[in-house]
């Protein structure tokens, strides 16, 4: 399959909102913490991805500005609305894909 780049951009976008899609408006009741620890990122990873390729890009974004570009809203508001607090079990399962998934990143 030949594609042009442009298109490629345009697909690969395209895929990118429907991923938000699902994770906002399909499933937003599927956990941070259970993303992390099974897949290794999470939506807080994907609007830091958003918000580094801004930066990259000379476009001065925060890192609140990058979770709210991503989540409609800001961060903490999207939280109490969805998110649920973790049990010590989770919570360590998250040290350790945090650690794996997003440090290992960052150095």
């Amino acid at each position: 399959m030949d594609i042009d780049r442009k298109t490629q951009i345009e697909l690969e976008a395209a895929a990118f909102r429907r991923l938000r899609k699902h994770l906002m408006e399909d499933r937003p009741d599927v956990q941070n913490i259970d993303l992390m620890n099974l897949a290794g990122f999470c939506r807080n990873c994907l609007s830091r991805w958003y918000q580094e390729a801004a930066n990259e890009r000379g476009i001065a974004m925060s890192k609140e500005d990058g979770r709210e570009a991503f989540y409609g809203m800001p961060y903490e508001a999207w939280k109490a609305q969805n998110q649920a607090p973790a049990d010590p079990e989770k919570q360590a399962a998250f040290e350790q894909a945090f650690k794996q998934n997003v440090l290992k990143d960052q150095g």
